[in-house]
């Protein structure tokens, strides 16, 4: 979650020398052709079966290609408060897609932590909102609810590759089938040459493809080896906190009441969320041991 958090500065500066969907593409290209070679040094098998190939193109286009659009274009449309408010449900359809896809079980306590957390994240983001004036657009909203779901039917698609394909072979394998039809769109619609290959460019490029992307999508598939995904997308609640605290530390941003409740709210939530399920209530155990 830090590294994902370390995202929206290094996105921020590098917008200024580049394209948005041309970005995009160099981010995915990249982090996807380094987690590729990492799986062939390790000598992991190439994906095998339709059924597997079809799982990682779903996560491709939807957490690379749809979830990627989505958020280098809202930039120019949303507000980051709102934009980080629509973002923060993705736990929640996250969760609605594992029980009905993958079967996975939540509780009324997990379902409350969820909420609670996107109540966290709202409460950190309510002073942005307020600050936009009105500048968030139908079609930011849009692009940022469609990158959200993209994200997250993403998740549900990484799950059910966690056991058959290794980790980084399929990051990779996902991030190159996403990065198709960015490709082909910053192709369509913008200029290649247009980028500035500036020092602060090559900087942010490298850090959002290697830390932001390549490790830390391996670090997540390692993960849903042994999370559920309702439990797992909870800790996303992290990445407005931690996103804030940065802010705080090297850009002196304000701690505010809002921030520390929002935070205090989202880590609860996340506790809640993720703590492990009990199997059976304590009046039924209680039954048991008499």
């Amino acid at each position: 979650m830090v590294l994902w958090a370390s995202c929206y500065p290094l996105i921020t500066l590098g917008l200024a020398y580049a394209p948005h969907l041309t970005f995009a593409a160099l981010r995915a290209v990249l982090a996807g052709s380094v987690l590729i070679g990492v799986a062939a040094l390790r000598r992991a098998a190439l994906p095998r079966g339709w059924t597997v190939w079809g799982w990682i193109t779903l996560a491709g286009l939807g957490m690379t290609g749809i979830g990627y659009f989505g958020m280098f274009h809202a930039a120019e449309f949303v507000s980051p408060g709102l934009a980080t408010v629509i973002e923060s449900l993705q736990p929640l359809i996250a969760a609605v897609l594992a029980v009905v896809f993958l079967r996975e079980r939540l509780g009324p306590i997990g379902w409350f932590g969820l909420c609670l957390g996107v109540g966290g994240v709202a409460l950190i983001a309510i002073p942005r909102v307020l600050a936009s004036g009105g500048g968030s657009t139908a079609f930011g909203l849009v692009l940022v609810i469609m990158a959200t779901s993209g994200v997250a039917v993403g998740n549900i698609a990484i799950k059910s590759l966690a056991m058959r394909v290794d980790a980084a072979m399929a990051m990779g394998l996902q991030l190159l089938v996403g990065a198709i039809p960015i490709s082909i769109l910053a192709f369509a619609t913008e200029s290649p040459t247009a980028i500035d290959w500036s020092p602060q460019f090559i900087i942010s490029l490298l850090g959002l493809a290697l830390p932001g992307t390549a490790l830390a999508y391996w670090l997540w598939q390692v993960t849903l080896q042994s999370l559920d995904v309702s439990k797992a997308a909870a800790f996303s609640f992290l990445v407005p906190i931690i996103g804030v605290s940065i802010g705080a530390l090297f850009f002196s941003e304000p701690l505010t009441i809002n921030v520390i409740g929002g935070g205090a709210l989202a880590a609860i939530g996340i506790y809640l969320a993720s703590r492990p399920r009990s199997e059976t209530s304590p009046l039924m155990s209680a039954k048991k041991e008499a």
